[in-house]
């Protein structure tokens, strides 16, 4: 498969990986100050919309192995970022939630990923920024991929 275009430049597919590698690793920059990984990132912002989800039940949204996100949850407990209660309708799971601290950290998180949002696209125009979302959305939607979650959580199968 040749990724360059006919006339010798990159084509859209590596152009793609190029921009997608170093807006990640930027952002894992980004959020070093904040003792955050951006897998943890991930997790916060899940925990906010889905208040109490279960550990499996995130597992599975994460599309990850339960004992990776076992260990991603006991990191940011252990930070006080996430607490862990007992499902009152099943004793044998927990139900996980944000701390105060959690709460917090999520506010400076999102400063962050705006900060590093606009870094991106100042290259962009608002029409240029809200076309190139429409199109990326299009293609993670052809590409089986689940809105809002990384894929990467996918690749990390165990501890």
């Amino acid at each position: 498969m040749n990724l360059f275009r006919d006339q010798g430049g990159p084509g859209a597919a590596f152009l793609l990986a190029q921009v997608g590698a170093h807006a990640a690793g930027r952002f894992a920059e980004r959020l070093a100050p904040l003792n955050l990984a951006p897998a943890d990132a991930g997790i916060l912002h899940i925990l906010r919309s889905s208040p109490g989800v279960s550990q499996q039940e995130l597992a599975g949204r994460l599309g990850s192995h339960p004992s990776r996100v076992v260990a991603l949850i006991d990191g940011l407990e252990q930070r006080s970022l996430v607490e862990r209660r007992q499902n009152a309708d099943d004793r044998r799971q927990y139900s996980l939630f944000l701390s105060p601290q959690g709460t917090a950290t999520l506010e400076d998180l999102g400063r962050v990923a705006r900060e590093h949002q606009e870094d991106l696209l100042q290259s962009l125009d608002k029409e240029e920024r809200q076309q190139l979302t429409v199109l990326l959305e299009k293609l993670a939607e052809a590409q089986g991929l689940t809105p809002g979650v990384h894929p990467g959580y996918r690749m990390q199968r165990s501890c």
